[in-house]
């Protein structure tokens, strides 16, 4: 059984998630060159690597792997990083998604530490739940990178333990090397009290969002 992704642009009051295309690639490429020390664990291209970074993301789309997103910095209008779903895996037997991981995330200097981390993440974890109804939301780190993992953490994600030699490395000179890498997860039940935390986290980035009618 096959499944394919199909997702909104998803709105916020600090960031939009726009399905990515390259007509993002201007402002991906002046967003990856900002201070780049944040990146030792994370694929962050260079400028002059955006257009394979694009063609990469969409063979993932083509084979139903990926559904990556342009961060948009509402105050500017400017594209500041990406993020995605990925690795969907559906209920046994059946085609509808059963869970998916929030991944290819990075942002540009400037848009850290501004909310809009926090707010892509309530995003697509309101999307995933309430609109894709899935069980569980999978994010992984590598697990030398604490800053990622007190940032996953700090979202309300509950640590399940390292998996050792689990995936591909992204840290500089480690090209066809595997990490150990740090597994976290949101399930449904979950959900009503991490999304409870992202909100009261986003208030103080911005006043209180209108009440819900």
């Amino acid at each position: 059984m096959t499944f394919r992704f199909d997702v909104p642009p998803l709105d916020g009051r600090l960031v939009r998630l726009e399905p990515l295309t390259a007509a993002h690639a201007s402002d991906l490429r002046v967003a990856a060159e900002e201070e780049r020390s944040a990146y030792g664990f994370t694929t962050v291209p260079r400028a002059w690597q955006i257009e394979d970074y694009l063609s990469a993301h969409f063979g993932r789309v083509k084979d139903a792997k990926l559904a990556p997103f342009a961060q948009i910095r509402r105050a500017d209008g400017r594209v500041v990083g990406c993020t995605a779903y990925w690795d969907p895996r559906l209920w046994p037997g059946r085609s509808e998604l059963c869970a998916v991981e929030i991944g290819w995330t990075w942002l540009a200097a400037s848009a850290q530490r501004t909310g809009i981390n926090v707010e892509a993440k309530l995003l697509l974890m309101e999307h995933a739940f309430e609109s894709m109804e899935v069980a569980r939301v999978d994010l992984e780190t590598d697990a030398r990178n604490l800053r990622s993992r007190q940032a996953i953490e700090g979202l309300g994600a509950i640590f399940e333990g390292v998996l050792r030699s689990w995936s591909q490395s992204h840290a500089p000179g480690e090209d066809g090397r595997l990490r150990d890498s740090a597994m976290f997860s949101v399930i449904a039940a979950d959900w009503p009290t991490v999304k409870s935390r992202l909100r009261t986290r986003l208030d103080r980035h911005q006043g209180p969002q209108p009440a819900e009618h």
